[in-house]
């Protein structure tokens, strides 16, 4: 890092990934600002700079500030980190240590030393803060050392799952030569062996992927798990509108042997939700009028399945958001993309991570999921193209993210 560019960090202040510290900051202090950091996406701390951003240099030299900021490393914080750390000369009297937090750091959630015990830190803003137990449940779910969709429901358990979803399911999707006599003992054994049920002790409970594809009522205990779909007069949400619904129960549909669908789960229910409320594109062509849909199933049903596939299930009483407006499609999923997931990843088909696992491969049995990955950009992206000439924009947000689906002749 040169002067300039030290200088320029500076001057624009703290924020989520850059912090002032002192040079004879406690122990426990830097210890919170650098778990916090690794728990966010990195970032720097500057070492010899007041909170009001006024440089006032390292009392140390620098051989002695590294040795102390690797020892509280590997004391003050588990797991044990190794910062990049290196000193930048103001001039000849002056100079500031900047400690570098790896933004991929591994092993979240990170925890520093506070007296006697270990605490959990995020970052808000230019702020560090202890973490909810919630906050604190995503950074583990981020470091893929709790899957929540196989998270234990209490109280739910075989009679809760529509039986007939179940049997159409093995039977019928994976053609598995079970017998329509099978016990009921027998199906809950084969339910464990899926992940759909799971024991703890002597009690067998559903779980929460179990409930998500096939609950008679997924709702009563997983609030987050519906799409609330609303139709809006004009470009911007209002009071007025056109049509709306929550679309509860499980997510995949009943299907006959020919599969054709004949009861329809939350994401056929929103794809008909989206293809009664969408205008029709007229256009005159050789003395005669033609008239097409605005959007392309194809692209609106891959956006639907996104966003109930990977969406963060972790985070209560937020369903999907499905808003439609004169101008666009939008389709909101609560949590950002699992870690080592990008924007351009997604555009160009190369993506293999995800959030929920389980989900995503009983869905891709059912062929709601493209089997190479290739879903976004063949199926959204080139499919716009093709229907309308829009492109579709892919957002990524702090908790959130959205998908938009541009009608033809008014994207910006």
């Amino acid at each position: 890092m040169t002067k300039a560019e030290l200088l320029e960090l500076v001057a624009n202040g703290e924020s989520s990934n850059v912090e002032f510290k002192r040079d004879n900051v406690r122990p426990a202090s830097l210890a919170k600002e650098m778990s916090a950091m690794l728990n966010f996406e990195g970032g720097l701390i500057l070492l010899g700079v007041e909170n009001n951003g006024r440089i006032s240099g390292m009392s140390k030299d620098r051989h002695t500030a590294e040795e102390l900021v690797m020892n509280i490393s590997r004391q003050n914080i588990q797991p044990p980190v190794i910062p990049g750390f290196w000193s930048v000369r103001i001039d000849d009297n002056l100079s500031v240590g900047v400690i570098k937090l790896n933004p991929d750091s591994p092993s979240k959630p990170y925890k520093a030393k506070k007296s006697n015990s270990w605490i959990t830190y995020i970052r808000a803003g230019s702020t560090s803060r202890e973490a909810t137990r919630e906050e604190e449940g995503r950074l583990y779910q981020s470091a893929r050392l709790v899957n929540y969709e196989t998270k234990l429901v209490p109280d739910m358990g075989l009679d809760d799952l529509d039986m007939d979803r179940i049997e159409n399911y093995f039977r019928v999707i994976l053609e598995r030569p079970i017998s329509r006599d099978t016990e009921m003992q027998e199906w809950q054994k084969i339910l464990l062996n899926s992940d759909l049920l799971a024991k703890i002790g002597d009690k067998t409970c559903a779980t929460v992927a179990g409930l998500l594809l096939f609950g008679k009522n997924p709702n009563r205990r997983l609030p987050q798990a519906g799409v609330m779909a609303v139709a809006f007069p004009g470009s911007e949400k209002d009071y007025n509108t056109i049509d709306e619904e929550r679309i509860c129960g499980p997510l995949v549909s009943l299907f006959s042997k020919n599969r054709s669908i004949t009861d329809s789960g939350v994401i056929d229910r929103s794809v008909d939700f989206v293809k009664r409320n969408m205008a029709s594109i007229a256009w005159l062509e050789g003395g005669r009028r033609h008239l097409k849909k605005a959007f392309p199933v194809d692209a609106v049903r891959e956006a639907i399945v996104n966003a109930v596939t990977h969406r963060d299930y972790g985070r209560e009483g937020t369903d999907v958001e499905l808003s439609m407006y004169e101008d666009r499609l939008e389709i909101i999923s609560p949590g950002p993309l699992p870690n080592g997931v990008t924007v351009e990843k997604m555009k160009e088909g190369i993506v293999r991570v995800t959030r929920n696992g389980l989900i995503k491969e009983v869905l891709r049995s059912y062929r709601y999921v493209d089997h190479y990955g290739m879903g976004v950009r063949n199926r959204i992206f080139q499919s716009m193209l093709t229907h309308n000439g829009t492109v579709p924009d892919l957002i990524e947000e702090e908790d959130r993210f959205r998908v938009c689906l541009w009608a033809p002749s008014l994207q910006p």
